[in-house]
């Protein structure tokens, strides 16, 4: 066993294809499948169950890549620690939820680019469960979360306030709502649409309706969907209202497609994070990516 095998191992496992991964590591495929047998061979045991479309990865195949990746991760900083030229080609891997991913990170990773032009780096968008996952388990470098759970090896720090607020259709029943009401007891009334479990931003609007003395189980919830886009379509169609970050429905309150109303008389606030897995030590690609949000932090008070 080799980490040249356990290179190609995990760029399969995590590509889903041995042609993809041969790309990224500019080795022809049959060599990524040569090294891939061997393993399979040394170890006595299956990788990967094949079909047509694409590879996934056994039991066997998921309790290795665990390894296998804290292996790379480590590999890549002992380079780190010496100033090895391969260190400054690095590819640093993001995980982001939802609004990080989609609003805020494009900005970031902008600035990134910018002061270092020869870094590369990987996004995966999740839900704020998966990123904290991806962290813990280290198959990823960084994340970006709406929420905090409970997982000792992770560290969280905040990097950008982000307001959730009531997001409505803008028709005569929710402009009347908008003028005459007072509280938000007025959802046990009304439809609404609310993100998937796991992610930390319906995670957050429950902490926050409860504080205001609202019965989850009394609301009519109607739909549970991923995508921001999406809740933010149908809201606009009358299928419902939402508890979406105010950063998200920036646009369509712009141009008066949807209405804002406030989540309770207090102005509520959750913390987004920078998520790291601090028993490991630091790349010195994600203390400069945390430099940069943390900047970006600064400027936004």
């Amino acid at each position: 066993m080799n980490l040249k095998q356990l290179e190609a191992f995990v760029n399969v496992a995590e590509k889903r294809s041995f042609s993809k991964a041969a790309r990224e590591l500019y080795l022809t495929q049959p060599t990524v499948s040569a090294h891939v047998s061997a393993l399979e061979k040394e170890l006595n045991i299956k990788l990967f169950l094949r079909n047509t479309r694409e590879v996934g990865l056994t039991d066997e195949g998921e309790k290795l890549y665990q390894y296998a990746r804290q292996m790379l991760n480590l590999e890549q900083l002992i380079y780190e620690a010496f100033d090895s030229d391969v260190a400054s080609n690095s590819c640093i891997k993001i995980a982001a939820s939802t609004i990080p991913a989609q609003y805020l990170l494009p900005d970031i990773l902008s600035r990134y680019s910018s002061m270092y032009p020869k870094e590369q780096f990987e996004l995966v968008e999740s839900d704020s469960a998966g990123v904290i996952r991806a962290v813990s388990e280290r198959t990823v470098d960084i994340g970006f979360t709406g929420t905090i759970l409970d997982k000792k090896s992770c560290e969280y720090v905040p990097f950008f306030d982000d307001e959730l607020i009531i997001v409505m259709p803008n028709n005569e029943k929710y402009r009347q709502i908008k003028e005459t009401e007072t509280g938000i007891e007025w959802l046990e009334r009304v439809p609404i649409i609310m993100r998937e479990q796991g992610s930390g931003t319906r995670k957050e609007a429950e902490k926050q309706l409860k504080r205001e003395g609202i019965d989850i189980r009394k609301l009519n919830v109607v739909a549970n969907m991923e995508n921001t886009e999406v809740i933010k379509q149908s809201v606009k169609k009358g299928i419902g209202v939402t508890i979406i970050s105010k950063l998200a429905a920036a646009e369509d309150l712009k141009w008066e497609n949807v209405l804002a109303y406030p989540l309770g008389e207090k102005k509520r606030v959750r913390k987004l994070y920078v998520v790291y897995n601090k028993e490991y030590p630091r790349t010195k690609a994600v203390k400069k990516m945390m430099k940069i949000a943390e900047t970006f932090k600064s400027e936004l008070e």
